[in-house]
């Protein structure tokens, strides 16, 4: 099974780029997207018709924002809207697809750039997250868990680790919180299967960042334990360009 992640900062957006025909060329079996910043019935259904995708979308209650979505070529078992906490379920940040005893998760993370309310609000999202996906495990123990999460783990992680150390994203608050959420029995599969790989999967619209690669790598294919020997590779697709992420591809054994 191949997975892909990619937060599009904008579908609509996306497809004006040429979204649909990379989608064709790169045929993952699972595509999970973020910040889709549309309501479902504003899809563009019409350039997306024909690609074998069935589509499924959990967007913010506020237009414009946010949102993730699940294109799939098997229909899931059961699809899953949200955490059933209102608070998050508003904001659009989570939606499972089950396929047979496989759940797999688009995932967008809330940012902290914004000032200190949101970073605030970030770090209870990432608990109540964290708890919620450890039940989750107990029923549902193959678990991908794909999605921007805002959060560069090491200093490999991104361009310049010493003057991001007091920016959102890098806080050794948000780094540890990774480390314990690791430790939780969750696997980073880029990270486990290229220990020493510097790859990037978000640069900054300014100064260049993207030509001159400093970025930082907040999107994430996380796998739970179950999931080890399933794994095949993880690879990051930083030539495709409709957004300033690129996706992030998980490739499962069969």
């Amino acid at each position: 099974m191949k997975i892909i992640t990619y937060n599009v900062n904008g579908l609509r957006a996306a497809v004006s780029k040429g979204f649909p025909e990379w989608l064709n060329e790169a045929q993952p079996d699972v595509l999970c997207l973020q910040e889709t910043k549309l309501q479902p019935d504003q899809y563009p259904s019409e350039a997306m018709e024909g690609l074998g995708y069935h589509s499924y979308l959990f967007s913010a209650q506020k237009k414009g924002y946010s949102g993730v979505a699940i294109l799939t070529k098997r229909e899931p078992d059961h699809v899953e809207y949200g955490m059933g906490m209102e608070i998050y379920d508003q904001e659009g940040r989570f939606l499972r697809a089950d396929y047979g005893d496989l759940s797999v998760v688009s995932v967008y993370h809330p940012s902290g750039t914004s000032g200190d309310e949101r970073q605030a609000f970030k770090m209870e999202w990432l608990e109540r997250f964290q708890e919620y996906v450890i039940r989750l495990r107990e029923e549902r123990p193959k678990l991908v868990l794909c999605g921007d999460y805002n959060i560069c783990h090491e200093a490999i992680d991104i361009h310049d680790p010493v003057r991001n150390a007091n920016n959102s994203g890098f806080l050794p608050e948000e780094r540890e919180w990774m480390s314990r959420f690791l430790d939780a029995g969750f696997i980073d599969a880029y990270r486990y299967l290229h220990p020493d790989g510097r790859e990037y999967t978000w640069w900054s619209y300014r100064f260049n960042a993207r030509a001159k690669n400093k970025g930082w790598r907040i999107d994430y294919c996380m796998v739970s334990e179950a999931m080890r020997p399933l794994l095949k590779d993880a690879r990051i697709l930083g030539n495709v360009v409709h957004s300033d992420h690129c996706p992030m591809l998980l490739d499962l054994k069969d």
